[in-house]
């Protein structure tokens, strides 16, 4: 990142970019104030250069003060801009912003707007079974946005990662519905919706046997396979998907290797081929059939995928939180969570996650060197399988 940082002494919620001497990063707490809390975060680059950051905030998730609020680290700055509402209803939660670059003069802000939970009226759980998602346009970099749209009024429809664009140039969104049940979100099911006239019309896909298999990211790979890594509501793994005809039919979800906490992942295909993973690296269950809601959300790691997300050697702790890692203690550790990422045009991956129970959006550049190290391991005498065998 070509910006002007200072070395680290205490990070502070001022916007500035500083420099990790321990872990060689650049950091910044992003600017939350006025809000008491923020959550689920991603990154748009402009094509000017610029660096876009949304989020939603406001008092507690699913109040209706919750809205979608945009800060930006213009080009050549150092310092990343006080947030500003770009959402517009006060009767509703607004939720899980991403942004989609469709064009060069066009950006796509997508979010969810679900009923909003008042002292007088309390859902069981949440009321994201009566959402849907919108969207808002600008044409100027996201400085100005205009008029709210309905794009899928689908009851309990919601969205976390970005709309992809395939080589074919088909529009992907992946995307789920979320039900009005006892399941705490349990029976939230994967639906991927698909345009093929640049997002004029939608037309769902279902991922079979998805239930409890959400947050699917989506990556072409080079053999034109689409993988979609995902969430687990049972907090077992990260569970993957896999597509051969462009999005039409999928797999049923396998877990990896990966551990799931049932919180937000974020995946993307690098510009080296690889598919790179940020995530909180923490298992609660093996137990498929069950929803669990655990309190753990700390450290943060990013792992990389040579094979299209079987096998996953290199991983590297970003964000490793207060430091405490035993099944007694562990839960003494802060919440970091939701990470989204990027590849910047530079090369540099930008990560961006909610810090501290939600009191601030951390933002971190590393690089695929950084993640991978220095050092290969070559295993004992040179031969990888004696290692993974002995």
């Amino acid at each position: 990142m070509e910006r002007k940082t200072i070395e680290l002494n205490a990070l502070t919620p001022d916007g500035k970019l500083y420099h990790n001497p321990r872990l060689d990063t650049v950091e910044a707490l992003i600017p939350n104030a006025p809000f008491q809390s923020c959550h689920a975060a991603d990154l748009l680059e402009t094509p000017s250069g610029d660096i876009l950051a949304v989020w939603f905030a406001g008092s507690d998730e699913g109040n209706s003060d919750i809205s979608i609020v945009l800060s930006r680290l213009d080009k050549g700055s150092d310092r990343w801009t006080d947030p500003v509402m770009v959402s517009d209803d006060p009767t509703r939660s607004e939720q899980n912003p991403s942004l989609f670059q469709k064009s060069d003069n066009e950006i796509w802000l997508m979010y969810t707007a679900q009923k909003a939970r008042t002292p007088e009226d309390m859902p069981f759980f949440n009321y994201q079974y009566t959402a849907e998602i919108r969207r808002k346009k600008s044409f100027d970099g996201g400085h100005t946005w205009g008029p709210t749209e309905t794009m899928f009024s689908h009851p309990g429809s919601f969205c976390r990662q970005k709309i992809q664009v395939l080589s074919n140039g088909r529009y992907i969104f992946g995307n789920w519905y979320c039900f009005d049940d006892d399941s705490r979100n349990g029976s939230d099911i994967t639906v991927i919706h698909i345009s093929d006239d640049e997002g004029n019309t939608w037309r769902d896909v279902e991922i079979p046997s998805s239930r409890g298999k959400v947050h699917a990211n989506i990556m072409e790979m080079d053999d034109g396979s689409l993988v979609a890594l995902m969430r687990s509501r049972s907090a077992d793994f990260i569970y993957r998907s896999v597509s051969h005809d462009n999005g039409d039919s999928w797999s049923v979800p396998e877990k990896t290797e990966l551990p799931n906490n049932n919180s937000s992942i974020s995946a993307i295909k690098l510009s080296s081929g690889a598919i790179a993973v940020v995530y909180n690296p923490v298992g609660y269950s093996y137990d498929n059939s069950k929803t669990y809601w655990p309190d753990q959300r700390c450290p943060v790691e990013v792992a990389i995928s040579e094979d299209a997300g079987i096998s996953w050697n290199y991983r590297r702790i970003v964000e490793p939180g207060e430091g405490f890692t035993g099944r007694f203690n562990d839960i003494n550790n802060l919440r970091y969570e939701y990470p989204v990422m990027m590849q910047s045009s530079s090369g540099d991956i930008y990560i961006a996650y909610s810090a501290m129970r939600r009191k601030n959006i951390k933002f971190v550049v590393v690089s695929e060197s950084w993640i991978r190290g220095e050092k290969v391991f070559s295993g004992i005498d040179g031969d990888p399988d004696t290692f993974r065998h002995c």
